[in-house]
């Protein structure tokens, strides 16, 4: 009787073979790669719950426009902090010692929103939340990849995308919805998140990864950045998020104060429902262009960033709530589509050993002007008035929008 020898089947280029320090071998099922987005949506639920809120905590402590930005910007200071150092660090020593102590923070930002007396305590809960989101937005993006696999990059791109603005988008819904129809309005929200964020870490423990092959070189702490082949890519990608998200940062940052400009309402609901329009059409926007080049993708985007910024300042001048809808949507769908094409871009070229570096890169370079830019506004506003600073914010983009499509029109040729 033949005895069957046994062969072992060769890894695809550029991964480790089973048992092997690398990326995970094999495919693992579809659901597997739908669930390992779950701890990307539940953390990005945490960094805009607090938007509704906002109104109540000046009411009770008495904070000007001004303060409410540099609250929202402390959110941005943790994120960038994060960024210098979870990329480099989850593609060294693996996601899951990276994407647990981020949820660990997480649950800590949500207790302090829940107890908040004093413009401190907020101010720390952001930049708890920021540092969770900058780990998950590095780590949490490439470990969706990692459980994916070579042959689903594009799927992990889109999932991994979708369910940052998913998040991003319910979190403000919810705290509106449950600040007005249960006790302790600035309480109940965080409760159902911690709960929330406790089922992602029990879907990170059990996620199928394995540690990153062999790492970078250089120091642990830096600037990310991705090899210099593939910096057009993340240029590219850059150009056209960077100014898709400071547009959706405006609205969440001073999104209440517009409201009760243009709408006379402080409806925590209205404001929640907004920020929920806007991410929910970032995420629709994402599947319903998936087929499409990423050229086109980013063009679109860049398109809608531009459309969305003339809508705005209309809104404001007008006292338009229409408008006003209309530019949060064409917001969001500029911010979905250049996340979208930049994550696409990147995954696609960037080795697995640098990937979670390359998300990080990639959101500095969205999240820098996203941080500035609203609070130099939020500021403007304080001295100038809201319609005037809105004019001055939505120019400003609008011409980096413009910009950043005539750079991928001009550079980008992939058949991607």
């Amino acid at each position: 009787m033949r005895t069957k020898r046994l062969t072992r089947t060769p890894a695809p280029p550029g991964q480790q073979p089973p048992g092997a320090r690398g990326p995970l071998p094999t495919a693992a099922p579809r659901r597997a790669v739908w669930l390992a987005a779950w701890p990307v949506t539940a953390v990005f639920i945490l960094s805009n719950t607090a938007t509704p809120l906002y109104v109540l905590w000046q009411d009770e402590l008495g904070f000007s426009s001004g303060t409410l930005t540099v609250i929202f910007a402390f959110y941005i200071v943790g994120l960038l902090a994060a960024l210098l150092v979870a990329g480099v660090t989850s593609d060294r020593i693996g996601r899951k010692p990276v994407l647990l102590p981020a949820l660990a923070l997480g649950v800590m930002a949500s207790v302090l929103f829940a107890t908040a007396g004093s413009v401190t305590a907020l101010a720390i809960a952001r930049l708890l939340s920021g540092i969770a989101v900058g780990s998950i937005v590095s780590a949490g993006m490439a470990a969706v990849t990692d459980v994916a696999g070579p042959a689903r990059k594009r799927l992990a791109a889109l999932l991994a995308s979708a369910a940052m603005v998913l998040g991003a988008g319910f979190g403000p819904l919810l705290a509106g919805v449950l600040s007005q129809t249960l006790p302790g309005p600035t309480v109940a929200v965080f409760f159902v998140e911690i709960v929330l964020l406790a089922l992602a870490m029990l879907v990170v423990w059990r996620m199928p990864l394995t540690r990153p092959g062999a790492p970078s070189s250089g120091s642990w702490i830096r600037v990310p950045s991705v090899p210099g082949a593939q910096r057009t890519q993340l240029m590219m990608g850059i150009a056209v998020f960077g100014p898709g998200i400071t547009s959706t940062s405006f609205v969440l940052s001073l999104g209440p104060s517009l409201l009760a400009d243009v709408l006379d309402t402080s409806s925590r609901v209205v404001a929640g429902a907004t920020a929920f329009v806007m991410f929910t059409a970032a995420t629709a926007v994402q599947f319903a262009v998936q087929r499409l080049r990423v050229r086109t993708i980013l063009l679109i985007g860049a398109a809608s960033i531009v459309a969305g910024m003339a809508f705005l300042v209309t809104a404001v001048s007008i006292s338009s709530a229409p408008l006003l809808a209309v530019s949060a949507v064409l917001a969001g769908a500029g911010q979905g589509l250049g996340q979208l094409g930049g994550l696409t871009l990147i995954s696609s070229s960037v080795p697995a050993e640098r990937l979670a570096e390359a998300n990080a890169a990639m959101n500095v370079g969205g999240y820098v002007p996203a941080g500035l830019l609203p609070v130099v506004t939020g500021f403007l506003s304080d001295a100038v008035g809201l319609s005037a600073a809105t004019t001055a914010f939505t120019s400003t983009l609008a011409v980096a929008a413009a910009l950043g499509a005539l750079y991928v029109a001009t550079r980008l040729h992939s058949t991607i």
